[in-house]
């Protein structure tokens, strides 16, 4: 049970200048242990927070004792319990957060519990960023037609999240059109210090997105997380930590592209400015690579070759919260149309600014106008194209890029650049400043050495290169001295508080329980709990399991559950389609993540996935290994189910890389999925599988599925214990295959709690049946 906290001692008094005290605090010097001067300022954060919290319960002296002895304990593999000050969402992540707690509710209420204890215990900000589309562009009227449709497509969403922010206590929904997540916790959600009933403390986050951390620039400690682990911290649940244990040149640019061009499988140079998604290649014949596509455009002929921008997106992203670049951007087309520059009138521009405040100081600066000129108006406030929200592109352009099969790009200033993620007809997906977004739409293409080759002629014919439009640093300086300033984020963020229109007039239901609608397509009661009781499962193996999927080398979370466009095809367009939802109206998969039924479906649905069963083609399909029929992945794991058929995973590195993403381990879970062997995981995804009792298992260094000769046909046997007690975190665990093979894997369970999520069926049951019992 817990404790007093045994260092009230050091609580101190924080004075005013002028009399009494802001509060007090835990102070650290007052410990007088002289190995804490000798600690990081990361690691003195999270020794606060440990003493602050210290209950002799969740957290220990010991644990207190551990971080202090950061010095000798930091080669070693030993858990940090960490309770953050706030939860930070996005709306992607934010509607399945708020349909897992309202159908927790519901579970407490079924196992005789109090369905109230289902609240956050800390500070939950959620902002409504992902759910904007570029419908409109190249128009004055963008921002407010683009709003009108957003709501039009998402209002069940938004009446869902405007009800969880009155059903749930602690939580602050940020209305759609303010801005995204990463800039309004920089701007505006940030509170460097906590006065928490007079208690001092400061400010940390973990945040649904692996660019929380961009909160670090403030001095707060930000940790990117999964959804099923920011759920259990709004609960209560310490956040474990084991101890702490591609780019492409500019100039390298046009070979980098013709790199890709020519071979199966592309560069993945890491160097600086711009970054590309050919890890595969396009494998474009020499002879073919010259060809130049004619077609119509608006009643006037056009041409596409390959390597050809059809979009041009300034994102909403980690880089436009930074004034230097944005106004960057408009220095550039500022130079360009003084020059006569025109951008080609079929590339989609487009300007989604990551708050208000950008769209203030751009017309300060008088600078919005050259960006309007080139095509970049504002269309919006939010991830937008980044997302995979970069809606249609003109119906001329689709047909020449899909009737020639042309590599057209995309240049965007965004975070992620995964392929079919952007837009499924953009194969070659480049990263790229806000000014360099600017250059390669004046330039049309990616095939250019803006060192050597001119970008276009100016109006008096002469040759306009890259640095005729390049800013110095001493010029971008001047316009961010003068133009960006302070009363700007304090009226922006008055603003915000008060929402918008179309915000304050949704309607939403009372009642702290939610009513579920069965005819919904957005908001579904998910199966989590269904049949469960106060007794854990237990520990399980897996026995004769078929191979669902056979992966290689850096599969994405965009390839296991992606966010864009949901395809005519997909059992999640059938789903849909049979519930009366016309094709149009099919939104996204990002914006259906409240809905178990469509996102099951949508799990391995990427259009680029590479999966080896299929010997080279490409697409979301598998093979039934009893009858060797080619499925689609949900009607093949469906098939097993039916068959009393476990199921499991074969991946290479880096599985689960790219953005944080619940439903890529909800998803597999639902799917029959009962553990995934893998060279490696990206943290976050290896965590939220755990999260959904999948079993994570590491060949051993130097092994593969390729290496050890399994092509996945085979049926696979996982021998553990049925008792949690005789598991080891990180212990070695015998594969057998049923005609012969056995190899060992590491588990991958990294903590005692991993495995006690694991003894429970997951993170969420483990909460539950630990709030009744408390």
């Amino acid at each position: 049970m817990a404790a007093a906290n045994p260092f009230q001692k050091i609580l101190t008094a924080l004075e005013k200048p002028d009399g009494g005290e802001f509060g007090k605090y835990y102070s650290l010097p007052a410990l007088n242990d002289p190995r804490i001067e000798k600690l990081p300022f990361s690691i003195k954060i999270l020794l606060e927070s440990a003493i602050r919290n210290c209950d002799e319960f969740q957290v220990k002296s010991n644990d207190v004792e551990k971080i202090i002895d950061w010095e000798n304990t930091s080669p070693k593999q030993v858990e940090i319990p960490f309770k953050p000050a706030r939860v930070l969402l996005q709306d992607f992540t934010g509607v399945p957060a708020v349909v897992d707690l309202a159908c927790m509710r519901d579970a407490m209420n079924n196992l005789k519990g109090d369905s109230n204890k289902i609240n956050p215990l800390v500070p939950v900000d959620l902002v409504i960023d992902h759910s904007v589309q570029v419908d409109i562009a190249r128009s004055e009227n963008a921002v407010q037609a683009n709003m009108e449709l957003e709501f039009q497509r998402n209002k069940e969403r938004f009446g869902f999240l405007k009800w969880g922010s009155n059903a749930f206590h602690n939580m602050l929904v940020v209305p759609p059109g303010s801005g995204i997540v990463h800039q309004v916790n920089l701007e505006y959600l940030g509170r460097v210090v906590f006065n928490t009933d007079g208690l001092l403390y400061p400010d940390s986050v973990v945040g649904t997105d692996s660019h929380t951390t961009m909160i670090d620039g403030l001095g707060v400690a930000g940790w990117g997380v999964g959804g099923i682990e920011a759920e259990a911290t709004m609960l209560g649940q310490n956040h474990l930590y084991s101890r702490p244990h591609d780019r492409v040149a500019l100039k390298e640019m046009k070979v980098d592209w013709h790199a890709c061009l020519d071979n199966r499988v592309g560069f993945k140079v890491r160097k600086a400015y711009v970054s590309c998604n050919a890890l595969q290649g396009f494998s474009v014949p020499k002879e073919s690579q010259s060809k130049v596509v004619e077609f119509n455009f608006q009643g006037s002929p056009a041409q596409l070759r390959h390597g050809d921008v059809v979009i041009a997106a300034i994102t909403s992203c980690t880089n436009t919260s930074n004034p230097s670049v944005m106004l960057g951007a408009a220095l550039v087309a500022k130079k360009a149309c003084d020059l006569g520059l025109e951008v080609k009138p079929w590339i989609k521009t487009s300007l989604a600014p990551g708050s208000g405040v950008v769209t203030k100081y751009l017309q300060k600066s008088g600078l919005q106008k050259y960006l309007n000129q080139l095509g970049f108006h504002i269309v919006g406030y939010g991830c937008t194209t980044c997302i995979g929200n970069s809606g249609d592109i003109d119906d001329a352009v689709a047909a020449a890029i899909t009737e020639n099969d042309v590599v057209a790009a995309a240049v965007l200033s965004g975070n992620r650049n995964f392929e079919g993620r952007v837009h499924p007809l953009t194969r070659a997906n480049y990263l790229a400043s806000p000014p360099l977004v600017v250059a390669y739409a004046l330039a049309g293409t990616v095939d250019i050495d803006f060192e050597t080759e001119p970008i276009g002629v100016g109006k008096d014919g002469k040759k306009i290169f890259f640095r005729d439009i390049w800013p110095s640093n001493e010029e971008v300086a001047t316009v961010v001295q003068s133009n960006v300033l302070p009363h700007m984020f304090m009226a922006t963020y008055e603003a915000i508080t008060k929402g918008n229109p179309m915000w304050n007039q949704l309607s939403v239901p009372s009642g702290t329980l939610y009513a579920w609608d069965p005819k919904s397509t957005y908001i579904h009661e998910p199966p989590y709990f269904k049949d469960m009781t106060m007794s854990p499962p237990g520990a399980h193996g897996v026995k004769n399991a078929y191979c669902l999927l056979n992966f290689g080398d850096s599969i994405t979370t965009d390839h296991i559950s992606p966010a864009g466009s949901i395809h005519k095809d997909s059992p999640a367009a059938k789903y849909l389609l049979e519930r009366g939802v016309d094709r149009r109206d099919f939104n996204s998969y990002g914006s259906r993540r409240g809905n178990d039924e469509v996102m099951a479906r949508g799990t391995f649905a990427n259009i680029r996935l590479v999966n080896k069963f299929l010997k080279g083609e490409v697409g979301p399909k598998t093979i039934h290994i009893p009858t060797g029929e080619k499925l689609s992945v949900f009607d093949a794991a469906m098939r097993y189910k039916s068959e009393g058929h476990d199921t499991i995973i074969l991946a290479g590195a880096e599985y689960g890389s790219g953005s944080s993403r619940d439903w890529a381990a909800k998803g597999p879970m639902l799917l029959g999925v009962k553990a995934v062997i893998a060279k490696s995981f990206e943290r976050i995804h290896r965590s939220n599988l755990v999260g959904m009792g999948i079993i994570p298992l590491c060949f051993k260094t130097g092994e593969d599925a390729d290496s050890l000769g399994l092509t996945g046909e085979e049926r696979y046997t996982i021998d553990l214990p049925s008792s949690v007690s005789e598991i080891r975190p990180g212990q070695d665990i015998t594969v057998v295959t049923d005609n012969g093979k056995s190899f060992i894997c590491t588990l991958r369970f990294d903590t005692e709690v991993e495995l006690a999520y694991f003894d429970h069926g997951g993170i969420l049951q483990y909460v539950i049946r630990n709030l009744i019992k408390s």
